[in-house]
């Protein structure tokens, strides 16, 4: 009988639901108005998003940092103690035009493009884990480049809580009806597929100390966002699911050869 992890794990990858043609052409438009506060509701959203961007740089240390999801770079001005910042981001119009892009060393379109044997002191993230079609291997995956004594630092909205749902519904959600005729929850159900009890339940799998911090109840459906800081990866559970993930994917090729 498999445990309530291994179901867990194996619900992925997971397929993200497909956008209708209406809400492909606005995606990118409606993206950046989040991220950039281009409305009254995405302003007072950012506004609420700051407690993620300074949960994260408060109790960080000096040193080099890798960025998981980095999009508009909007949170490397947070980040005033970095020696070094990478980060990971596929969609490069997404960061071209910001003011930030100076600022990072090295910018990667996948985590599989670092090399394993890169270290960092620390390794974050901000509203992205819940967005990840394959988040075991993402969590996996950087966990093993993470320094001695490092730590991992991951902000997400507290998807599947009750502030949060009536939260994005009076704000973002009332604001895109209005702007484009269409329902919000069409979009979140394609851009949230992972929810916030689960993400912190695989950062428990993947490492030996996890703290978890809420915002603004310390519970998960009294708040609009989660924090979560990991240290001491566990190293056999990520090579181990890594390596399984490399032997399905084998397994698959060979079956599509042999067809």
């Amino acid at each position: 009988m498999l445990s309530n992890i291994d179901t867990l794990l194996a619900s992925y990858p997971r397929a993200r639901p497909p956008l209708p043609p209406a809400y492909q052409q606005i995606y990118k438009q409606e993206y950046l108005l989040n991220r950039t506060g281009g409305t009254r509701a995405t302003r007072l959203a950012t506004r609420a998003e700051e407690w993620m961007h300074r949960m994260i740089a408060s109790r960080g240390v000096p040193g080099s940092v890798l960025e998981i999801g980095a999009g508009t770079l909007n949170h490397v001005p947070f980040e005033t103690r970095a020696v070094c910042y990478d980060a990971v981001e596929p969609f490069d119009a997404f960061y071209e035009d910001s003011p930030s892009l100076h600022n990072i060393r090295t910018l990667f379109r996948e985590i599989e493009q670092i090399p394993l044997d890169a270290r960092y002191d620390r390794i974050i993230s901000i509203a992205v884990l819940e967005h990840l079609e394959n988040l075991p291997f993402a969590i996996a995956r950087s966990s093993l480049l993470l320094a001695e004594n490092a730590v991992a630092q991951h902000a997400i909205p507290s998807e599947g809580g009750a502030m949060w749902g009536l939260g994005w519904r009076m704000t973002t959600g009332l604001a895109y009806r209005l702007r484009n005729g269409l329902s919000y929850g069409v979009a979140m159900r394609h851009e949230h597929i992972n929810d916030a009890l689960e993400i912190v339940e695989l950062i428990h799998w993947f490492f030996e100390k996890v703290t978890v911090r809420r915002f603004p109840l310390p519970f998960h459906h009294g708040s609009l966002y989660t924090y979560v800081e990991a240290r001491s990866p566990r190293r056999d559970r990520c090579h181990g699911y890594l390596a399984s993930r490399e032997r399905a994917a084998t397994r698959v090729a060979d079956a599509y050869g042999a067809a």
